[in-house]
């Protein structure tokens, strides 16, 4: 039964409801339940319109239309040119195909996984009710995996591991460089900390030996009191000149390692492949090597040291305390049990919800990211309300995570206060009970007092540093996210060193598959040295993943890409991608000088190379019209050149690297006629003696072109010079003539359009 769409149309793109399997499901039969379900946005004639297919127990459903499932069945996911397609077959025919847009892949594969998960089980059970598979979920409706309530489709917002207050430990690594200035740093902390505590053990020969003789009518021992007094004094003086000693140290340490944090991940990071960046935002990866960087440094000058002093000081008081009076010390550790019952009941919750807020501001700094480098194509398109309501969304996200964050350390912190303040009432009431029964002096219940004010002061600081450990705990593991990251296109063991390149290309049965789609099927081409070869094909057949193969942007998933014959699996990256010279389609410039961007692949050049590379581009003459020439500034990727002119500026800087490979896709496809001359003949310099591959979508400019490739679904399909792929009449001739008719028509409506009359 062939699949049969209804005439109405309805917004692309959109989701089913997230109770789209509710209202299906009730007009099921009572023995049938819903599986799975797919917002289908393309009809059968390419036309966006959202409909949703239904998979039960029993059958596909789609408005009305039915397709009972049966023994043998098949269910195929495949796509080309941007459409998704799932085909139902049984083993005689094809039954019923639907389409979609790219968007929907990602369920489409999940419903395919649902649907043979359903066949195996009514192989094996034919009554048994799938009640795992009928769960979906709440937010993108699709099927969640049994056993499970998390989405796959959602999962990039959701947090894989809860991050460990034990990830800080693996910062080591960074501070082993600084072990022994760190030991000192953890000496002078003893010293200062020791230093401290002397003044209330001073104070008990003050009270008992002057004050309250005093009273009685002795007079004061002057001497005792100026001793006294200048032991307070000195140990003043020494805990201050050994605290800032140690906080001068401990801070310079910390901002090395987090400049040394800093310079790894973001060497790191360089290193990985190009499916790495493909899912991540640039504002995220900014906020973990800027923001999360300078959180850690934040922890280890101040936090973590701060820490260190509480628990010496809390050590060496109870052992104090412990030495004046065993029973008053043991009062003291009253609410010690539940404050830490506390820390361990709330930790869990900052730590997620730290993990949380991170994600959340990674966003806002998305909506930055985007808007202010497009700001030229938001103005254009008069959509700053619609960026200032993104970012408001974004922001008021964060606020909201924020807020439920802080509504429960809010309620933390005063409780703990709270506690200590008790645990100091008691040991006023017990003091005073063992003061009056001649068990201690004055003089010692003062200073135990004064003790027991150092003792909770730095218990609450310990329960406050919790707040600050987690934060650093998340930031450390989003770090150690990209470290932790291998790249797809690894470094050879012992690579071949390259020598005297000539620039021979030879793919030998090349696959490669991105995730669960196959671009390049069984390829095999053989480029020689030299030689110009044009890569044709629509868009989508798989020319620009060719070329990312050449330049090991990815590695192939079968085959082999040999360069002289060497497998380049076998060469250094830097030193193969040194060989290779890439001009694209949207030439990137970066802030600084025209020069600095020409010499960008060989900072050392000369200022007459750099000349030289540009008159070779047909650069300089435009050049020397800027107001400073060669040393004139580009502004941010280019912005005051025009497209003409970043363009030949890439142009110089592949020259100047004189590269064996050249790779041209698409660089003459922006840019007007007049404009598209002055880069032909940069182009025509550019490619002499050099290997050259060029996509082109003006196929006319590919009429230079050794060898025509014409490309479809990822397969080579036609090899041959203009001339002879005309003649044959196949897959290239139907390009050439379909591109050459739409030129017509253009040509043709712009001579009917009458001229504007002059206001």
């Amino acid at each position: 039964m062939p699949s049969h769409f209804p005439a109405e149309s309805s917004a692309p793109g959109a989701d089913p409801a997230p109770d789209a399997l509710r209202p299906a499901s009730s007009q099921l039969g009572g023995d049938d339940s819903a599986v799975a379900a797919l917002a289908l946005d393309l009809d059968s004639h390419l036309h966006f319109r959202t409909q949703t297919l239904l998979l039960t127990r029993q059958k596909f459903t789609l408005e009305g239309h039915e397709w009972p499932l049966a023994p043998g069945m098949e269910l195929r996911l495949s796509d080309h040119a941007g459409v998704g397609m799932l085909e139902l077959l049984n083993a005689e025919e094809r039954v019923a195909v639907w389409r979609f847009s790219m968007g929907e892949h990602g369920r489409a594969a999940r419903l395919v996984d649902q649907f043979q998960r359903l066949m195996v089980q009514r192989s094996e059970a034919p009554a048994a009710h799938i009640d795992d598979a009928a769960r979906t979920c709440p937010q993108c409706n699709a099927a969640l995996p049994p056993d499970t309530d998390e989405c796959a489709e959602c999962a990039p917002d959701v947090p894989q591991a809860t991050p460990s207050t034990w990830v800080l430990l693996r910062l080591w690594r960074f501070a082993r460089p600084y072990r022994w200035t760190l030991l000192a740093g953890f000496a002078l902390t003893l010293a200062s900390t020791a230093a401290t505590l002397v003044p209330p053990y001073l104070t008990i020969p003050l009270m008992d030996r002057v004050l309250i003789p005093f009273q009685n009518g002795q007079d004061i021992d002057t001497g005792l009191v100026l001793a006294l007094l200048a032991g307070l004094l000195g140990s003043a003086l020494l805990a201050w000149g050994l605290g800032w000693a140690r906080t001068w140290l401990l801070a310079l340490v910390s901002e090395r390692i987090s400049s040394d944090l800093r310079t790894t991940t973001f060497d790191h990071l360089l290193e990985l492949s190009l499916d790495y960046f493909s899912t991540k935002r640039t504002g995220d990866l900014m906020a973990r090597i800027g923001s999360e960087t300078d959180r850690i440094s934040v922890f280890l000058s101040l936090h973590a040291l701060d820490f260190a002093t509480d628990v010496l000081m809390i050590g060496m008081t109870a052992v104090i305390l412990f030495s004046i009076n065993p029973w008053l010390a043991l009062a003291t550790l009253v609410p010690l049990p539940f404050i830490a019952w506390m820390i361990h009941l709330v930790r869990d919750r900052l730590r997620t919800g730290f993990e949380k807020i991170d994600r959340v501001w990674g966003e806002v700094t998305n909506v930055l990211a985007d808007t202010i480098p497009g700001i030229r194509v938001v103005k254009a398109f008069a959509q700053e309300s619609r960026e200032a309501r993104r970012f408001k969304r974004a922001n008021e996200h964060n606020l909201a995570i924020n807020d439920r964050i802080n509504k429960t350390w809010s309620l933390f912190t005063p409780t703990v206060t709270l506690l200590t303040e008790v645990g100091l009432l008691v040991v006023w009431a017990f003091g005073i009970w063992l003061v009056s029964h001649n068990e201690i002096t004055v003089g010692v219940l003062t200073a135990f007092i004064a003790y027991i004010g150092r003792f909770y002061g730095r218990l609450d600081s310990m329960s406050r540093i919790v707040s600050v450990t987690q934060k650093a705990a998340s930031g450390a593991k989003r770090i150690f996210d990209i470290l932790d990251h291998v790249s797809n296109v690894p470094e050879p063991a012992q690579p071949v060193p390259l020598q005297q390149v000539q620039g021979g290309l030879q793919m030998e049965d090349v696959s490669f598959r991105y995730g669960s789609r196959t671009v390049i099927r069984n390829l095999s081409l053989e480029i020689r040295p030299g030689e110009m070869i044009g890569l044709v094909g629509h868009s989508g057949s798989g020319k620009s993943t060719l070329v990312n193969l050449l330049c090991r942007f990815y590695d192939v998933s079968e085959g082999s890409i040999r360069i002289d014959g060497v497998d380049v699996r076998r060469v250094a990256v830097a030193d193969f991608r040194r060989h290779i010279g890439l001009v694209l389609q949207e030439p990137f410039l970066f802030f600084g000088t025209i020069a600095e961007n020409i010499a960008y692949g060989k900072p050392d050049a000369t200022r007459a190379e750099i000349v030289a590379a540009a008159r070779a581009a047909h650069a300089h003459e435009f050049i020397l019209r800027l107001p400073q020439g060669y040393d004139s500034l580009v502004g941010e990727r280019g912005q005051g050149l025009s497209g003409g002119e970043r363009q030949r500026i890439s142009i110089a800087r592949a020259l100047l690297i004189d590269p064996r490979i050249l790779i041209l896709d698409e660089a003459t496809s922006s840019v007007d006629t007049e404009t598209e001359k002055e880069i032909q003949k940069a182009l025509d310099n550019l490619v002499q003696g050099r290997t050259t591959i060029a996509i082109a979508h003006r196929l006319s400019t590919l009429r230079k072109a050794d060898r025509l490739v014409v490309m479809d679904r990822g397969q080579v399909v036609e090899i041959g010079p203009h001339d002879e792929l005309m003649a044959q009449r196949g897959a290239y001739w139907r390009l050439y003539e379909a591109q050459a008719r739409k030129e017509q028509e253009a040509a043709a409506l712009l001579d009917a359009t009458p001229p504007t009359e002059a206001a």
